[in-house]
């Protein structure tokens, strides 16, 4: 789950990090409110989406006084970031950079355990030197037993840091940004930039979080955060119906029992030259109306022009997958041609059952797959 940057300030705020003051706003009239209790000449306006490159697109801009405010929130307001209309602005005090670094907490599943990576490339291009420069990236692996002692926050702060005094500024800000990390089973804690300013103060003025899923349950106060868009409803509602849903953009809809064979499904369809448009396992279930509503979910998606049923049957029998998927779509009227490969247990008799159906019946998972692609075409 993601938080907005304000939403994020607020919790580093909480875990004594430094931040700039800066108030969210969803109107240009709370802009100019927000200005004035500030009570400063220069503000940062910056666009609250759930992405990054807002600097990039326009969605960050400096504005000195009330008419540059004024028109900056107007500007940023509506505007479109990577397919997310900007609906609230944060307008905060601008800080003298001197200069940027870039510090984040991200749980690594090849060390299982969390990594603090800290680089003096800070700011807008930290995903170029990460590609470009990967050395200028400094990783430390946390082992869990102990966390942040003051020795691992000071190495690390001396990659940054030359001087002592901002050496000893740094570690409290380390060691905090990991105990918010663990304590709100975040996935992702992330300050760029974090800025050293002239008069030697290090402040976040930015601030980034994602928390596990899994965990929300334990911390009500972050879930109660947690504004899904139209696809992330979808996917919430296919887990309430015991099924994975994952939307992809393609025009392939895929129905799948099993997480492994929905993989492999979508890597066929791309190999034979498709898009698939979701991912969806709807486990090893022949129940219909199962099948109803995962049918549902996949025509709701206005993109797919054919449906592809892969089945594996293992102890779910192939027959008893077909007479359900017969007696689902009694009900499910669709102009879409459905696509319907069975393979395994009884799966001679499962397509029997479907011949002379109007669905396209194949034995083979590459015969299904091919079938999908021209059909979608």
């Amino acid at each position: 789950m993601k938080i907005y940057e304000y939403q994020a300030k607020e919790m580093f705020a909480d875990y004594g990090l430094p931040v700039d003051k800066s108030i969210v706003c969803r109107s240009v009239e709370d802009a100019v409110k927000a200005y004035g209790q500030l009570d400063v000449q220069k503000v940062i306006v910056k666009a609250q989406v759930y992405t990054g490159g807002r600097g990039k697109a326009g969605g960050v801009k400096l504005a000195n006084g009330e008419a540059e405010l004024r028109k900056h929130a107007a500007d940023i307001l509506g505007m479109d970031i990577k397919g997310f209309t900007v609906d609230r602005i944060l307008v905060g005090q601008a800080v003298n950079i001197d200069k940027e670094y870039y510090v984040s907490y991200v749980i690594d599943r090849s060390s299982k355990a969390a990594i603090l990576m800290v680089s003096r490339e800070g700011g807008m291009d930290i995903e170029e030197v990460a590609r470009t420069s990967p050395e200028k990236i400094h990783k430390f692996v946390i082992d869990p037993s102990i966390g942040v002692p003051d020795y691992l926050a000071r190495e690390a702060a001396f990659k940054l840091f030359d001087d002592i005094t901002q050496v000893r500024k740094a570690v409290p800000v380390f060691q905090k940004l990991y105990k918010l990390l663990i304590e709100t089973d975040a996935s992702l804690a992330e300050i760029n930039p974090l800025v050293l300013t002239s008069e030697g103060e290090i402040m976040a003025i930015d601030a980034k979080m994602t928390f596990d899923d899994n965990a929300l349950y334990r911390h009500p106060r972050i879930a109660a955060l947690n504004e899904p868009n139209e696809e992330e409803k979808k996917e919430q509602s296919a887990k309430s119906k015991g099924f994975s849903y994952v939307h992809l953009g393609g025009d392939i809809g895929c129905m799948v029992n099993g997480a492994g064979l929905a993989m492999a499904t979508m890597d066929m369809i791309k190999l034979y030259g498709g898009n698939p448009a979701n991912f969806l396992d709807i486990g090893g279930s022949s129940n219909p109306t199962k099948v109803i509503e995962a049918m549902k979910l996949l025509l709701g998606d206005r993109n797919v022009k054919v449906v592809l049923i892969n089945i594996f049957g293992g102890i779910t029998r192939c027959d008893d997958v077909a007479k359900g998927l017969l007696e689902a779509f009694h009900q499910i009227k669709t102009e879409v041609p459905i696509v319907i490969r069975l393979t395994g247990t009884n799966e001679k008799e499962g397509r029997a059952l479907l011949q002379g159906t109007h669905f396209h019946v194949a034995e083979t998972m590459g015969e299904a797959t091919q079938m999908a692609v021209k059909l979608s075409k």
